[in-house]
């Protein structure tokens, strides 16, 4: 059954289309067209009735995606979770080609990757969290390019017993859902921190020491991060949250996933990898400056960042990386000669566009494999990197920068790195903020970067960014 041929209503419509639908061996789906609906409120009252959901918002390009329920899931651990990942995908995708998909539309998995795919043995706010999980949701709402469609999926075989059930759900999510989230977080207060994950002597400690192994050469570059768990006055609202994330961060992808009651959540700037059959976009985002008070304080920081030698040497480590490890998988590689600066609401960072076209079509997932983590994340060497990490940062990173996003049948999609964010649980948040280091780092300045980058996950938990408390 096609769009055009299941209009909304939507009831036993959706049901019958559900049941008319190919079945297949694992999975039975089925796209039809709906009523546009406001995202952040479908994430409401899914978030409402205990569902879980998932929530994908790029306002600057239109496009939103809202995913409840979860009718097929594969949840790989370790390095080889992009190759078992894609593999599983692309297995059950026979069962998904008779959706009807215009642009993005159609069965989407939703989820992350983790940033090292390994289950920690105490992984703290990542309880509910698996290492990694890519989910095709039972219901998954994607408007894009002015059209609006549901994609319902259900196990095969189930199909009888949960069509009907499947679209009363949708009804009532799209009914409660119809006034939403607005954007604008009431002021939350503060009541109680716990230290910093690693603490101010200790983070200046560990500065210290990854600079110096710079310096002696053992690294090119190293991505410290540290933890703020924070308990508020009261439970945060995720729905709102994200709202205030988008509004906040239109060039941004808003991000959400619901596990268990737990949410984590954020707005990134930095995307991994875009694939569009075999053309391809990444992006280098690295050294980082404030925004000014006025257009000509931040024109002048723009400036400086520009002419920053420890900042272009941080950005050089990544846009090399990038170049080297997409080089030989691509027939056209556009590498933007010098970088710019992007201004966001509370940051200003150099970045490099880099795009290109494949030698054949290889889905995103071998893409991510081959990029991730970055230099912006990790450190370079890689493993040189990421030892340091495992022995000296003191908590389990999750889902913190590694790759979130969406993923078509085609295996085609977008997955971005999950950055500005935390983990929200009831009152308590747990936020993240990391910052590269190089030879000259500066402690106190790397320290006042990751205060600048955990602004807009505490402004979106209502929050006062400018609490000296909230951050110290």
């Amino acid at each position: 059954m096609t769009l055009a041929e299941a209009r909304p209503g939507l009831g036993l419509g959706l049901a019958d289309a559900l049941l008319g639908a190919p079945a297949g061996k694992a999975v039975t789906a089925v796209t039809v067209e709906v009523p546009a609906a406001d995202p952040t409120g479908l994430v409401a009252a899914a978030l409402a009735r205990g569902l879980e959901v998932a929530a994908w918002l790029r306002p600057a390009d239109g496009l939103a995606i809202v995913g409840v329920g979860r009718a097929w899931a594969t949840e790989p651990v370790g390095a080889g979770r992009f190759t078992d990942a894609g593999a599983a995908w692309a297995a059950l995708g026979p069962d998904l080609a008779a959706a009807d998909r215009p642009g993005v539309a159609g069965p989407v998995l939703l989820g992350g990757l983790g940033f090292s795919g390994q289950r920690a043995a105490d992984p703290g706010p990542w309880g509910t969290f698996p290492a990694a999980s890519l989910v095709l949701p039972s219901l998954g709402y994607v408007a894009s390019d002015g059209a609006a469609s549901l994609t319902v999926a259900v196990p095969a075989g189930q199909e009888r017993a949960t069509a009907a059930g499947l679209a009363a759900t949708w009804e009532a999510l799209a009914a409660a859902g119809s006034g939403s989230a607005d954007g604008e977080t009431g002021r939350a207060g503060l009541a109680r921190r716990a230290p910093s994950t690693p603490d101010r002597p200790g983070w200046e400690r560990l500065v210290g020491l990854m600079a110096g192994a710079v310096g002696r050469g053992r690294l090119d570059k190293v991505v410290l991060a540290r933890r703020v768990d924070l308990e508020l006055t009261a439970p945060v609202d995720g729905a709102r949250a994200l709202a205030a994330l988008a509004a906040g961060a239109p060039e941004s992808a808003a991000f959400l996933f619901a596990r268990g009651g737990r949410v984590f959540l954020g707005a990134t700037p930095e995307r991994l990898i875009r694939v569009d059959g075999r053309a391809f976009r990444t992006v280098a985002i690295a050294g980082s400056t404030r925004r000014g008070r006025d257009a000509a304080e931040d024109a002048t920081l723009a400036a400086a960042l520009l002419a920053s030698d420890k900042d272009r040497e941080e950005h050089a480590v990544v846009v090399e990386m990038l170049r080297a490890e997409l080089a030989p998988v691509a027939t056209e590689l556009r590498v933007a000669p010098e970088p710019r600066v992007l201004a966001l609401r509370d940051l200003q960072h150099l970045v490099t566009p880099v795009e290109g076209v494949l030698r054949e079509r290889a889905g995103i997932l071998a893409l991510a494999a081959l990029l991730h983590p970055t230099p912006a994340v990790g450190g370079a060497p890689t493993d040189a990197a990421l030892t340091m990490l495992a022995e000296h940062e003191g908590f389990d990173r999750g889902w913190y920068a590694g790759p979130v996003g969406w993923i078509g049948p085609d295996g085609d999609g977008e997955l971005m790195v999950a950055l500005r964010s935390g983990v929200v649980d009831g009152a308590r948040a747990s936020l993240f903020a990391g910052c590269g280091i190089v030879a000259d780092s500066d402690p106190a300045r790397e320290w006042a970067e990751s205060r600048m980058k955990l602004r807009p996950m505490l402004a979106a938990l209502g929050l006062d960014p400018d609490d000296a408390e909230a951050v110290a």
